[in-house]
């Protein structure tokens, strides 16, 4: 797997730049979860010392939510047009500054502005380090390499989550905040002195497959109806597989917490199996998709999406009988579920935008797709009881229907893109 990161050139310069700049974007979006979870695992203790209703939670949000979204697409124009290095480090510093505020908030309305600002900076993190990463990648290793780089946002989640969940316990819901923000301060250092836009940037020739097709040469950005079907296509099947991870990743340690009636920071620690479960995953269908699927990722990933929807339905038959069955259940749907995401959002996004447009390409898939969490957080926030204390293990079933739906629609996504792969149409 490593390997691939060894560009095939005796040029030492070639393969340590390429490792720094992997290994600094690595860091970078695995970063950005410091200054994104601190809200999921101190929701709980939130709504306990504001006095919000399960809807308020939801509304605030969602809110971050629909400005990540829409910022998407400001971001992956930004890139194009100031390089994916300038993006990075002020959409980082703005990410710090917002948690420090959330620090401080003391109302919902305060809470509302936040979150819209901070939704604004997270979303300059995936396109603007995808389009990094196609720049300094070939086409036909960046299954491989994408599957291990995808696994900044497990990693990222689960310690995010970790710290938040330490620091809930040790000194309160701001710390949760607090030591996001410095954290990922340190990260912003290190993207500083590492990431590169592209080889040209420190004198380096680009990789040697600019004259495909999917390299992007040629009048404008090289996308094609064709290519736009694709991207329409992924953008579908991003939003339903999306949506599924945030039920997952918001709520999980509420319903730990509040269901199942666990501490604060032990729901946090368990609500990261999900990540953890997701990393193999993302490793093994990027592999998959170079070494078996001909760098074709809708195939893999629709295999990954069959057995997502598997869980789902297992989820609902089996997940609100007991804590465990739920932890386990949502553990395996994590592994089902990261591999697809990560692969159709990432080595998808740079094959059908092209090198040229494919930070571009990154934004148009990220923002499509990330109205699969709002609507979750408007509708699982609505599906809670009014009174917050009455949750019980019947309060799942309806969410665990609405993961069985977004599976279905996510697996008739990719089986029309396999389909037109079959025809002939362009490759995804």
């Amino acid at each position: 797997m490593f390997a691939a990161l060894a560009i095939p050139t005796e040029d030492p310069r070639s393969r340590t730049w390429r490792l720094r700049v992997f290994g600094a974007t690595w860091l970078c979006y695995a970063g950005y979860y410091l200054c994104r979870r601190p809200w999921s695992i101190s929701k709980r203790s939130v709504q306990e010392e504001l006095q919000l209703d399960g809807s308020t939670l939801g509304d605030v949000f969602a809110l971050y939510l629909f400005a990540y979204a829409v910022s998407q697409f400001l971001a992956g124009a930004a890139g194009k047009r100031f390089g994916p290095r300038a993006v990075l480090l002020w959409g980082m510093a703005a990410s710090i500054l917002c948690n420090v505020g959330f620090g401080f908030a003391g109302s919902a309305g305060a809470l509302f502005l936040l979150m819209g600002l901070n939704g604004m900076a997270q979303a300059t993190g995936w396109s603007a380090n995808v389009g990094t990463m196609a720049a300094w990648f070939r086409r036909d290793e960046r299954g491989a390499v994408m599957g291990l780089w995808t696994t900044n946002f497990q990693v990222g989640a689960i310690l995010s989550g970790m710290l938040a969940s330490f620091a809930l316990k040790a000194w309160g819901w701001q710390w949760a905040f607090f030591t996001g923000a410095l954290s990922l301060a340190g990260v912003w250092g290190v993207v500083y002195a590492f990431q590169r836009n592209s080889p040209a940037d420190v004198g380096l020739p680009p990789p040697d497959d600019e004259g495909s097709p999917a390299a992007g040469e040629g009048g404008g950005l090289g996308w094609t109806r064709e290519v736009i079907i694709n991207i329409a296509l992924v953008s579908v099947f991003y939003f339903c597989v999306k949506l599924i991870r945030y039920v997952l990743a918001s709520w999980s340690a509420y319903f730990l917490q509040g269901v199942y009636h666990l501490e604060g920071d032990v729901s946090g620690y368990l609500s990261t199996m999900i990540d953890l479960c997701g990393m193999p995953g993302v490793v093994l269908t990027g592999w998959l998709s170079d070494r078996y699927f001909g760098g074709r990722r809708a195939g893999v990933s629709l295999l990954m999406t069959l057995v997502l929807l598997a869980c789902c339905v297992v989820l609902y038959a089996l997940g609100s009988a007991s804590m465990w069955a739920f932890i386990v259940g949502t553990a395996v749907a994590g592994f089902a579920l990261y591999g697809p995401d990560a692969l159709m959002s990432g080595a998808g996004a740079m094959d059908v935008g092209s090198r040229r447009g494919a930070t571009l390409a990154a934004g148009i898939i990220s923002s499509f797709g990330s109205v699969g969490p709002i609507v979750q957080e408007l509708v699982v926030g609505r599906m809670l009881p009014k009174d917050k204390t009455n949750l019980t293990p019947a309060t799942l079933n309806p969410v665990f229907l609405l993961l069985i739906a977004s599976a279905l629609g996510a697996v008739a996504a990719l089986t029309v893109a396999v389909v037109r792969n079959r025809r002939g149409c362009r490759p995804l």
